[in-house]
């Protein structure tokens, strides 16, 4: 044993000691007790770490491998098998909370087509207007009383000959000859849109309690109502004398 100057104000111990063989294990852990002669004696315990190396015959180093050293963490095995149920416990709490979430997200969407519940409507059939048959059923839209067979519409194009146009002058400083002569033209030509249709239009009244509603402005025009007893009425009354007097 001899005790080496570090150089720093301290110093170390130097001993030799076998049985450390690299064969068998490369580190070892070797317990050092430092005691006192003080009463009571005072001691401190340290674990000293031990790499065998393999050097030559000079002392010169050969192979060391270096290998990182795990140290106990100072936990049971119970306690480890606690740590790993609470983590699994938590991942499972986790995917459940997901998975009702998202759950709920859906029953709020009313996307299905078979929910037959009487509050629920489903408008999602838009037509292209009067021209597009095929989008509803043209038969809940009829009289069945009033719509007879046999009766389309056939839009006719007529076959006319166009006439020609005079030549436009471009020298001509009148425009409003020039318009008047094109408008003359366009009210005089049967060739162009809209063409004459067959449409087929129901009976007033036919089908209903109330029947014709045509008497109810014949009365009106055929008998005329006094209405002189509005000025009786006082100053109020006044301006709706006067209208109806006219």
């Amino acid at each position: 044993m001899a005790v080496h100057n570090m150089q720093d104000n301290t110093a170390g111990i130097l001993t030799k000691r076998s049985g450390f063989r690299r064969r068998l294990q490369e580190i070892y852990f070797l317990p050092v007790v430092i005691e006192d002669n003080g009463y009571p004696p005072k001691s401190s315990t340290g674990t000293l770490t031990i790499r065998v190396c393999g050097c030559e015959l000079d002392g010169s180093l050969l192979t060391c491998s270096a290998e990182a050293i795990f140290l106990p963490v100072g936990l049971s095995t119970g306690a480890l098998i606690a740590i790993l149920l609470c983590i699994v416990i938590l991942l499972v709490i986790v995917v459940l909370y997901m998975g009702l979430r998202r759950q709920k997200k859906k029953e709020t969407l009313m996307s299905s087509k078979e929910d037959i519940r009487d509050n629920v409507i489903h408008y999602d059939d838009e037509g292209g207007g009067e021209e597009d048959t095929h989008a509803f059923d043209m038969g809940t839209l009829r009289n069945p009383k009033v719509v007879k067979e046999n009766l389309y519409r056939r839009d006719i194009k007529p076959e006319t000959q166009r006439v020609p146009r005079p030549p436009v002058s471009q020298d001509s400083s009148d425009i409003r000859d020039f318009i008047n002569q094109r408008l003359k033209e366009h009210d005089t030509d049967n060739s162009a849109p809209p063409y004459d249709s067959l449409a087929t239009y129901a009976y007033e009244g036919d089908g209903s309690v109330a029947e014709s509603l045509s008497s109810i402005e014949s009365l009106a025009v055929d008998f005329e109502e006094d209405y002189d007893y509005l000025s009786d009425w006082g100053p109020r009354f006044k301006t709706l004398a006067g209208i109806f007097g006219e």
